[in-house]
């Protein structure tokens, strides 16, 4: 089951001409622990599951990666100004943060400090929601996958919270946005399944 799942979202994944033309060019990424990850995966699978283009709703790209060796702001920066300029035609922003820096300046965003990250998927595994907490990353010409909760969220267009950092005001924030633009998807409450 899991193994079909995986390459079921493989599959809707490259027919996205925009993710595919990033995963075919993802050496150009040149990062450590680099993947493509969260809502452009998420909002790819839900174009496809209700019909629309594949590009419908999606706002920006997230490509995470993991440098314990250089934390400073102006190394992701310029990581994030390098990639963006080797991927200029997209028609969305491309998004690069170094998850091994995140604890930096968690807590003066959301409120709370965090503990460091291990790894890249140390992080995906706190990422807001089960649909969301995936990421891809091309090796040996397939693509290795992240996804701690499953595919079962993200491909039956279910939306339910990863309350491992998210606050309810930004849980529901978040399914505001993404039920204005799929309507069908299903939406569990912040207080369900407690």
């Amino acid at each position: 089951m899991e193994d079909e799942q995986f390459r079921q979202l493989h599959g809707i994944v490259l027919k996205s001409p925009m993710l595919s033309a990033l995963l075919q060019h993802w050496d150009e990424i040149a990062l450590p622990d680099s993947w493509l990850a969260a809502g452009a995966i998420a909002q790819t699978v839900w174009n496809h599951k209700f019909g629309f283009p594949p590009a419908h709703g999606i706002n920006d790209i997230d490509i995470v990666y993991f440098d314990a060796s250089d934390l400073s702001e102006d190394a992701e920066a310029e990581h994030a100004a390098r990639v963006r300029r080797a991927f200029s035609d997209f028609p969305v922003w491309i998004d690069v943060k170094n998850e091994a820096r995140v604890h930096l300046w968690y807590e003066a965003k959301f409120g709370h400090s965090i503990n460091p990250y291990q790894s890249t998927a140390d992080a995906i595994a706190t990422f807001p929601t089960a649909a969301t907490a995936v990421g891809l990353c091309p090796h040996n010409g397939n693509l290795d996958h992240c996804a701690p909760f499953g595919l079962s969220d993200l491909l039956g267009g279910v939306v339910r919270q990863n309350k491992k950092q998210i606050s309810r005001e930004i849980y529901e924030q978040k399914v505001s946005r993404w039920v204005s633009v799929w309507p069908n998807l299903s939406v569990v409450g912040w207080f369900e399944g407690e």
